[in-house]
């Protein structure tokens, strides 16, 4: 009975921890995650600046939806269809994955978590990014996104990468600047923004073309007010 008892203890006090750990974040940003961590303990170091979403460049905003998620404003936390062709397309091609995380996931792993790991990760994963949609909303999932994602080798979030990249602030970054940040997403230790990588100079093109098609989207527009 002892041993239930502690169990039970233990796991009401994970419970009431990470729940408010979610509240408080809605407020306030993290003061560090794991993926940071492992940064600075890798040697590839950590520059990051939090800034508030209103000090964010509205190209930005734009870019990193029409990069990464496109109907980010719309589902609630998961593009299903996204996932169903990602799936059908790893069965195919096993050597060749593709992901289809929304903002909202990748936001979730990104605070919460850590980035490599199976399904118990991932059913963590969609545990966090329903529980930041139901608390946060979508203007807050968003700034921290844009505030914690690996944007360069040991860069996280817009304000260090406009720093480090362009010698501006995030507020001042233009169309073109944020599209080859959010082209570097993927990988962004791999497709450097500084030189610029010909994937990046590639997909950014694609975003730009995408962020014209999306500019008209009341849901976006407002959204990136």
């Amino acid at each position: 009975m002892k041993i239930k008892k502690i169990l039970k203890n233990i796991f009401l006090f994970l419970l009431i921890s990470h729940l408010s750990y979610i509240l408080i974040c809605k407020w306030i940003n993290p003061p560090i995650t794991i993926t940071q961590l492992v940064s600075v303990f890798n040697g590839d170091g950590l520059s990051r600046d939090y800034v508030s979403f209103d000090k964010m460049s509205p190209h930005i905003k734009l870019a990193v939806m029409a990069g990464e998620d496109q109907l980010f404003p719309d589902h609630n936390g998961f593009d299903l269809k996204s996932i169903k062709l990602a799936m059908k397309y790893n069965k195919k091609h096993p050597n060749k994955v593709r992901g289809a995380s929304t903002i909202s996931q990748q936001t979730a792993k990104n605070v919460f978590l850590w980035q490599k790991g199976g399904f118990f990760r991932k059913g963590l994963e969609v545990y966090f990014t329903f529980m930041i949609e139901l608390i946060w909303g979508k203007k807050r999932i968003l700034e921290t996104y844009l505030n914690v994602a690996e944007m360069g080798e040991g860069i996280y979030g817009v304000q260090a990468a406009a720093q480090a990249y362009f010698h501006k602030n995030a507020s001042q970054l233009t169309e073109t600047e944020s599209a080859q940040i959010a082209a570097c997403l993927p990988n962004p230790k791999r497709f450097t923004v500084k030189p610029l990588s010909k994937f990046v100079a590639k997909r950014s093109l694609f975003v730009k073309r995408q962020m014209g098609y999306l500019r008209g989207d009341a849901d976006i527009a407002e959204l990136i007010k």
